[in-house]
């Protein structure tokens, strides 16, 4: 009798998740396809798919997927199968972004998400990260002055080869990041130019100090 009761508990349970799913489903699908425009995805889509599980399980009697498409026309296919790497961040940049509101991580960590995008799409990936900052802590591996910019702090990581290579880790302020963000886009020859082109979009990155701070 107990086993029977608690599988009606159960079942009514699982219905009721069932339901608030297939609610929230659609609402999910286009806010993250809404962010994919903005991240070098223009057109791609996303959809949340709930089929009946073969078995209940501990998380309900649903089978989620989640499904994608990256170009226009295309019919949207199960994210492990058609997302590249490069993708698959900004994807998961685009979930991010959906549900701050909800998620409990307190960091969340990108590697090379700007990967294959350049130019605007670029400095909206980091608009997007910096937005993300605002709430929790944000780690981002880039090699993109547009997304270095937005970042609250930065830290240049290099290598040093000898008998045994070792990384180096660096906190850059003021001039020295002014040095840093002109190396990232003119390469070691740092000039005037690139100079006052990088000064100018941490400025642009970067919003005002609030007087009552």
């Amino acid at each position: 009798e107990e086993v029977k009761r608690l599988a009606s508990a159960y079942q009514e349970a699982a219905r009721t998740l069932s339901q608030l799913r297939a609610k929230a489903a659609p609402k999910l699908s286009r806010t993250i396809t809404a962010a994919m425009q903005g991240l070098g995805m223009p057109g791609g889509q996303f959809a949340v798919s709930i089929d009946k599980a073969p078995e209940a399980g501990a998380y309900g009697i649903d089978d989620i997927g989640f499904l994608v498409s990256g170009n226009p026309g295309m019919a949207p296919r199960p994210i492990g199968k058609v997302a590249s790497g490069g993708e698959l961040s900004r994807i998961s940049l685009a979930i991010a972004v959906a549900t701050s509101a909800l998620g409990t991580a307190g960091t969340l960590i990108f590697d090379e998400v700007d990967a294959g995008v350049g130019g605007a799409v670029a400095s909206s990936v980091g608009r997007l990260m910096q937005q993300l900052g605002r709430a929790r802590q944000v780690l981002a591996v880039t090699h993109l002055p547009q997304v270095a910019a937005y970042a609250d702090h930065h830290l240049v990581v290099s290598k040093t080869r000898g008998n045994a290579t070792t990384s180096n880790v660096v906190a850059v302020h003021a001039e020295s990041r002014v040095a840093e963000v002109a190396r990232m886009l003119g390469g070691e020859n740092i000039s005037p130019r690139s100079l006052a082109h990088a000064r100018e979009m941490l400025e642009t990155a970067q919003p005002p100090a609030s007087s009552g701070a």
